[in-house]
């Protein structure tokens, strides 16, 4: 007897060799292959007359056998056998390419089922290597399906996966495990695992389809939010917080600053304010596009803290990110008789600084990972602010909670997220979006160049840097690569810097240098000892040179969307006019389309959704990244109707989690365990 945990070698015709190629599809267990689910389908219920279906349609035809079978050579060398059929409306024919063999197999005044793609030459009907069967009984059901398609790798066939399934899914008992409560189910009118199971590989009907696609889709999109709801319930309880005041001071702060905020700034701001004046405890999310301004709202909401007697923090990716804010906060709040101090690897004096937190004489604490150890404490923390959020973990933002008494806590990115996207990620936490920029931040002029342009763009470069600007050139890879065609930033860099820009200090960046390392060349560019940067996607975050005007991406084509637009971020800082150069020879129309979006917007949020579109939701949010499940059916582009749905259930299921049955809270745990692996069996649900 098979269980679901079996390895698919105890399927009958699956040895050695099928188990390799199974593996390439991750599938290793007989679950794993009942839940690779088809790609598409084909309808060959779609049965049209001859008169009626359209060139290119792939259609069923029910064609009569009405001449004899023809021999034809083609000057390529080639025998076609060509098969007169008819119907009730007209004429076409049957196509096949040397397959003599069958020239037996269709009878005169024999009837056949024909699928395939129907080609109209000059009004003549042509249907080129079609399915075919005699009609009877059987094939009714056998025949005029809806067949799935589904997607495999080199040696693997349509037939032997729909073989392997159909036998699975004559042995019943293999998938009765029922992950959903009954209550969910039933309140959403849903089928049950088996027959979504069955319908998802074989429908009965085209409804039969829709209905186990809802339910399967419901339910991975159910355990997602379900997931990360209690993971972040585990570490970020709803418990009563600090309650600020509004001081006469702040008021003053938002009144002196030398710019007035933006529209979207200022609801960031009333929102965080809010939250902060109310009992509970802040978990915000500031989203904003690269330069929209969310450091100015952090900076506030951490004098605010002061002014209320609180200890706060900044936790940068970065040294240099670090290196950035410090300044900035020292600049603006330090004539105020705000204390602030930095934390991080290569701070001097680290000792003094960590007593100093302790006992509380530092207001505001600017650092990086260095802030989460373990001897660092604060004498009175109600303050955490995480910098781009995505570089940390929910664990270490925990472990900074942790160090004071229900901290707010606010989390900022400068990463635009699609809004679907935010409803699966922070399902949990307020969002504020920035998603304007301010007034008189020039718009970053971008160009799409090839190769025999680069000479051009080279002379362009140089009068940039004669004028004293700095700029940067950014390779997809560090060194060269026989497997992979694309230029490296080494290689780059020794063709450059003897050559093209022997007048020029050029300096080499990316990801295999000590960290030392980096950040040295980044102190020297920041402060104008480097005219020209040579790097790979290492300075993606957090590099605010205002003097830099000119980003270079070679084989921009390697890139994301949303990746690109993080680097073109790095210039536009300042009051120069800058301009980001994507140079790709690429030709296919999906590398093309991602070039044109580039140049004709500067909006990281529409840039976002259109990195959606064009790569499906399938790795877009880095399941490795955040410790998500792939998603297998789940689309989020067409399915947002579901996820609200799902979402409010998970809510409800979290709400009401003592009236469940033993073995659906044990049936819940079992699949959380399965999705979110060792992550998740730390909790005791």
């Amino acid at each position: 007897m098979l269980s679901l945990e079996d390895s698919i070698s105890k399927i009958n015709g699956i040895g050695t060799k099928k188990l390799t190629l199974f593996s390439k599809l991750n599938i290793f267990t007989i679950k794993d292959l009942l839940y690779h689910y088809p790609n598409s389908y084909e309808n060959r219920r779609n049965i049209k007359t001859l008169n009626s279906v359209r060139h290119m349609e792939k259609a069923t035809i029910i064609g009569t056998v009405c001449d004899e079978v023809k021999e034809i050579n083609s000057r390529k060398r080639i025998k076609i056998l060509k098969v007169p059929i008819k119907d009730n409306t007209g004429r076409g024919y049957v196509i096949f390419f040397n397959s003599m063999f069958l020239k037996n197999t269709f009878k005169k005044n024999q009837s056949y089922y024909f699928y395939g793609t129907v080609n109209n030459k000059g009004g003549e009907i042509e249907i080129s290597h079609p399915e075919f069967c005699n009609i009877n009984k059987e094939s009714i059901d056998s025949f005029c399906s809806i067949r799935p398609i589904y997607g495999l790798t080199k040696g693997l066939n349509q037939k032997e996966i729909i073989k392997y399934i159909k036998s699975l899914l004559s042995q019943e008992y293999l998938y009765t495990f029922e992950s959903l409560p009954l209550d969910v189910i039933s309140s959403n009118k849903m089928c049950d695992i088996n027959y979504a199971i069955k319908n998802i590989h074989f429908p009965s009907s085209p409804r039969a389809l829709k209905v186990a696609k809802y339910r399967l889709v419901f339910e991975e999109l159910f355990f997602m939010q379900l997931g990360l709801m209690m993971i972040k319930k585990k570490y970020f309880h709803a418990n009563d917080g600090i309650k600020y005041k509004i001081m006469p001071q702040f008021k003053k702060i938002i009144n002196s600053l030398p710019f007035t905020l933006t529209k979207a700034q200022q609801k960031t701001l009333d929102d965080i304010i809010n939250d902060m004046i109310s009992p509970k405890e802040m978990n915000r999310l500031v989203q904003g596009d690269v330069g929209s301004g969310k450091t100015i709202i952090a900076l506030l909401a951490m004098y605010l803290a002061y002014l209320n007697g609180y200890q706060s923090t900044l936790m940068a990716p970065t040294e240099i990110l670090a290196e950035q804010h410090f300044k900035s906060f020292r600049d603006m709040l330090e004539h105020l008789g705000v204390k602030i101090g930095i934390l991080s690897r290569s701070v001097k004096d680290k000792d003094a600084i960590i007593e100093e937190i302790k006992e509380g004489k530092i207001d505001i604490v600017i650092g990086t990972h260095a802030i989460i150890q373990d001897r660092v404490e604060f004498k009175k923390l109600g303050l955490v602010v995480t910098d781009e959020q995505h570089r940390f973990g929910v664990r270490q933002r925990s472990v900074l909670k942790k160090k004071g008494s229900n901290p707010d806590m606010l989390v900022m990115s400068a990463t635009p997220i699609p809004r679907t996207l935010s409803l699966i990620l922070y399902g949990d936490l307020d969002i504020s979006i920035i998603d304007e920029l301010p007034p008189g931040r020039k718009h970053i002029k971008t160009y799409h160049i090839t190769n025999n342009k680069i000479s051009k763009l080279y002379k362009f470069i140089k009068d940039q840097l004669n004028e004293g600007r700095q700029g940067y050139i950014v390779c997809p890879l560090v060194e060269e690569s026989e497997k992979v065609d694309a230029e490296s930033a080494v290689e780059l860099y020794n063709n450059l810097k003897d050559t093209v820009f022997k007048s020029w200090n050029l300096a080499l960046i990316h990801g295999k240098m000590k960290a030392d390392e980096k950040d040295n060349i980044m102190k020297k560019f920041q402060r104008g000892e480097i005219d020209l940067l040579i790097s790979t996607s290492v300075i993606e975050v957090g590099i605010n040179v205002p003097n830099a005007t000119i980003m270079v991406i070679v084989n921009a084509e390697r890139f994301g969307l949303s990746q690109l637009h993080q680097l073109r971020g790095r210039v536009g800082r300042g009051k120069f006019q800058s301009y980001c150069f994507l140079i790709s020879e690429g030709k296919n129309n999906a590398t093309l389309e991602r070039m044109k979006i580039m140049e004709s917007t500067n909006n990281g949020f529409i840039i976002a959704e259109k990195d959606l579109e064009l790569r499906g939701p399938g790795d877009f949010f880095g399941t490795k990244q955040h410790g998500l499940p792939q998603m297998k059916i789940a689309n989020l582009l067409r399915h947002t109707h579901i996820l609200k749905k799902a979402q409010h259930e998970a809510f409800k299921t979290i709400k009401e989690f003592d009236k469940l049955s033993d073995k659906e809270k044990k049936n819940l745990k079992a699949k959380l365990n399965e999705l979110f692996g060792d992550f998740f069996r730390e909790f005791s649900i």
